[in-house]
């Protein structure tokens, strides 16, 4: 039996053994307290967990494992808002404890759960620093990630939220420019913190760079055009925008500034690629797994993308390095066709904002018909 477990998860140990930290994107409290996530890190080779506000409304929305805490929170009277920080941190922390050993002995790098910040205050710089303050202080572990998107008004946040010490994964970067941007709010973040007196060996960062979302807007627009050039550049533009991405962080973190920083105790913000589940059925379902492979990277998954990967994966060795001229001509072709890759990037960053506004105000919704249910009981 053990033979066929190794035989079946496999690629995510070849996936593993090539230097990418495999991460889930989902979390509920039916997932820890069946011990569902407790076997996915024994087994399939699982060191991280990413949530955000969708994650969060499809969880609590079914309400599976949250009754006692609602009735709780009912008795007590709190405002819904309270109410969902209480239910999502206290999962976040159920989170971070089982996965606390792979913390340790990863030395921080891994062991991570990520937590975002309310997406109303996307734009909102001063109370994106005090929300991140507060969502570390209530989850009160060490190896929490506070989520910060990468909008203009994010980069200060995290510059200044790193500052203070606290790990960071800086989330819905679509373009290189951003991309280049949230790097150097990291290091400025590390400046800040050198200058503090933090000990900069217990801050890292990730930045995720979204994948799929790029194809299946551009991919959109190719068909549009309907011509044979335009169907031959379909799915590419996602990949040679994130190996691009690669580039850049080769670029960073070796330049002085960075490794100035490493001398003194600094962690890289490691690439992390986001938004890895194919959404064009054409594509095969592991597309931005199997060429997404680099050492010093993370690929979060939901659990399709992630099972999808230890059933039929392809892991062939680093499909990033060395393919970065391919990837410029590939964008470069795209740009021919009429088709501007910052418009898309900034259409999409715009569209996610509002989807995790969106999903936040729904699960808001969701908490407010439960709490009125428990407290009518």
């Amino acid at each position: 039996m053990k033979q066929n477990m190794s035989n079946a998860v496999a690629p995510l140990k070849s996936l593993s053994d090539e230097g990418v930290s495999i991460w889930l994107d989902d979390l509920s409290r039916t997932r820890i307290e069946s011990g569902n996530l407790a076997e996915l890190i024994a087994d399939q080779h699982v060191v991280g967990v990413t949530t955000n506000p969708s994650i969060f409304q499809a969880a609590i929305g079914k309400g599976e494992g949250y009754e006692e805490q609602l009735a709780d929170l009912a008795v007590r009277k709190v405002t819904v808002d309270e109410a969902v920080r209480m239910m999502t941190t206290q999962d976040v922390r159920a989170a971070a404890d089982i996965l606390r050993p792979v913390y340790d002995a990863t030395q921080g790098r891994d062991g991570r759960v990520s937590i975002e910040v309310d997406p109303r205050l996307a734009h909102n710089t001063e109370a994106t620093i005090a929300e991140a303050k507060q969502l570390a202080w209530l989850v009160d572990r060490p190896n929490v990630m506070i989520k910060i998107p990468a909008t203009l008004a994010g980069l200060p946040a995290i510059t200044e939220v790193i500052g203070l010490g606290i790990s960071v994964n800086v989330t819905l970067i679509f373009s290189l420019d951003r991309y280049k941007a949230v790097m150097d709010a990291y290091l400025a973040g590390l400046e800040k913190a050198h200058e503090r007196g933090i000990d900069l060996a217990t801050i890292h960062s990730v930045a995720s760079f979204f994948v799929s979302r790029v194809d299946a807007e551009i991919d959109k627009r190719l068909d549009k055009i309907g011509t044979d050039e335009a169907a031959s550049a379909k799915g590419k533009a996602a990949l040679a925008n994130a190996r691009l991405a690669y580039e850049a962080f080769e670029q960073v973190f070796a330049a002085e500034r960075a490794t100035k920083l490493e001398a003194a105790g600094a962690n890289k913000q490691r690439p992390l690629w986001a938004s890895t589940g194919v959404k064009d059925p054409a594509y095969k379902d592991t597309l931005y797994v199997d060429e997404l492979v680099a050492p010093g990277t993370v690929n979060t998954m939901p659990e399709g993308t992630l099972k999808a990967t230890a059933d039929h994966g392809e892991i062939t060795g680093d499909t990033i390095t060395g393919r970065y001229e391919q990837a410029r001509a590939e964008l470069a072709a795209v740009d021919a066709l009429g088709i501007s890759l910052d418009e898309v990037t900034q259409q999409l960053e715009d569209e996610a904002v509002a989807k995790f506004e969106i999903a936040w105000n729904d699960l808001l919704s969701t908490v407010s018909s439960r709490l009125t249910e428990a407290e009518s009981k």
